[in-house]
């Protein structure tokens, strides 16, 4: 029987893929890539020639079984997602569980997440935090808000540059304009940067300047 790898590619920087992950990929018979055409230039980077087949959100479904068999008939698949962990906000989760259940190994090395360097950088205590990646685009938020408004934990969010004065005008209104926030975008790419303040701060940061690129959002824990 073969084995499933899952393996972290860099988030912005490529000089974040570790020799760990260059040596998995060339070795394995397939690898699955949320997009090959973005994937294809990572490999040709570190010149792996590797074969790629179309693994995302949109087809994991149906692809799920098929892989199974393929892993259980001897051969050695890769999973990556087009940056960071699979499985993290991204596809990776029904293959691991599939996998699992058939008996099947599964090696996740370590690699690059975003929300890592984001919380850290942030300040905010990080002993205790809840990753809640993206919010409820509409059924459900409001709800959300409300339960997360009394968490006490450092709290955690991915957001889409379109979307994020919409999430800090609503952490205004249901956490409060004086809660803590960091918003760190671009992390590891030449224009990385971290804004720190209230929500109210953050929030006129923004609307000022309007956000661009991959955005984590830290938010301190109520008192």
């Amino acid at each position: 029987m073969g084995k499933l790898y899952l393996v972290p590619t860099p988030i912005g920087n490529l000089k974040d893929m570790t020799f760990r992950a260059v040596e998995v990929l060339k070795e394995v018979d397939l690898i699955l890539a949320e997009d090959t055409r973005n994937s294809g230039k990572l490999l040709k980077h570190f010149e792996i020639g590797t074969q790629m087949y179309s693994h995302h959100m949109h087809n994991e479904h149906k692809t799920v079984e098929g892989i199974v068999k393929r892993i259980q008939s001897g051969e050695n698949i890769a999973l990556i997602s087009d940056a960071g962990t699979p499985a993290i906000s991204d596809p990776g989760f029904l293959l691991t569980r599939a996998c699992v259940e058939a008996g099947i190994e599964v090696d996740c090395l370590p690699g690059a997440t975003a929300f890592v360097p984001a919380l850290v950088n942030s300040g905010f205590p990080n002993d205790k935090f809840v990753f809640e990646g993206f919010l409820p685009v509409k059924k459900g938020r409001q709800t959300r808000l409300e339960l997360l408004a009394e968490e006490t934990r450092t709290i955690i969010f991915y957001e889409s540059p379109h979307k994020l004065l919409k999430t800090l005008a609503q952490f205004v209104e249901y956490f409060g304009a004086e809660r803590q926030v960091s918003v760190s975008r671009e992390i590891t790419k030449l224009h990385e940067e971290t804004v720190r303040g209230t929500a109210e701060e953050v929030l006129k940061h923004f609307e000022n300047k309007a956000p661009k690129g991959e955005i984590v959002v830290v938010v301190k824990g109520k008192d």
